[in-house]
């Protein structure tokens, strides 16, 4: 894959891409990075050799300000409003990120609101900073509502009532609050802190056999289903799993490192990095004994 664009700078390491948006002065979703962004998301979406996208900014004070005013206002409105069957690309875009077979996390050092805080929220995990974090929906108060997603994701992410405050109050959520409500998985103290936490998360969902981490997240989006669904699909994608040969490598290689010991239930964290280590070694050497 490429990965050239004018608005988001991008690099791999292993299986995990990292894309930086960088669009002076306060990354506004002009339709230069809302393009990058369509385009970006597509091709990451098919790229086999990537398990984890990791999105941030290169501007600690912003990490997409909101979409851009200047584009709504030149859109043509002389007609009635349709109602379609499909998804416009802007929705399409954020399904991309949250329905794509790799984990996906928005590293957010500064603002977001409107349509960047929409693209977030379709994210599956949201890190922040303590005191510097904010999170606006600011559509209302320009008569408009939040037209990319805001108004589905929101209150999927912090319930109705919080997502009926944040929407109709139209006021910045702090950082403190947006963790309490469960918008940002976390918060940190300092950027150096934000920055290891998940780039040492990243890491480790890298190195988890891919197959297993696509049929992981699919399973988890399946909770939008009824409860009963919900279950019969995941008893079909254990299924799966159990048919990869990655499973049955890794689950061999947990039994020899120390599964089902005191010792190695004791410290299956960092255990199961060493079932992943063990089960490449033996992968690149052609010994699966």
């Amino acid at each position: 894959m490429s990965y050239d664009y004018q608005t988001l700078l991008v690099r791999q390491e292993g299986r995990i891409l990292t894309a930086t948006i960088s669009n002076p002065p306060v990354n506004v979703m002009t339709p230069a990075l809302y393009m990058d962004l369509v385009n970006f998301t597509t091709e990451v979406a098919e790229d086999p050799a990537v398990s984890v996208l990791v999105m941030e900014s290169a501007d600690p004070d912003f990490f997409i300000a909101h979409f851009d005013i200047e584009t709504l206002l030149a859109m043509p409105v002389d007609f009635p409003p349709q109602r379609s069957e499909t998804l416009n690309p802007f929705h399409q875009m954020c399904e991309r990120v949250r329905t794509m077979n790799k984990a996906t996390v928005a590293k957010i050092a500064g603002r977001v609101g409107g349509g960047g805080n929409e693209f977030a929220s379709a994210f599956d995990m949201r890190f922040g900073l303590r005191g510097k974090t904010m999170i606006n929906q600011m559509e209302v108060p320009l008569g408009i509502l939040p037209g990319g997603g805001g108004t589905q994701h929101l209150p999927r992410l912090i319930g109705r009532g919080r997502a009926m405050e944040v929407i109709l109050g139209a006021d910045d959520l702090d950082a403190e609050t947006a963790e309490r409500w469960g918008y940002l998985n976390r918060i940190f103290d300092t950027t150096e802190d934000l920055d290891e936490f998940v780039a040492r998360l990243a890491a480790r969902m890298a190195a988890w056999p891919p197959e297993a981490l696509a049929l992981a997240k699919a399973s988890v989006l399946n909770a939008e289903l009824p409860l009963h669904q919900g279950l019969v699909e995941e008893a079909y994608l254990f299924q799966q799993t159990m048919r990869l040969a990655d499973a049955q490598r890794n689950m061999a290689t947990a039994m020899r490192v120390g599964a089902q010991t005191r010792d190695g239930e004791s410290r299956m964290g960092e255990l199961a990095l060493e079932i992943a280590a063990q089960s490449a070694s033996s992968t690149a050497t052609g010994d699966d004994n």
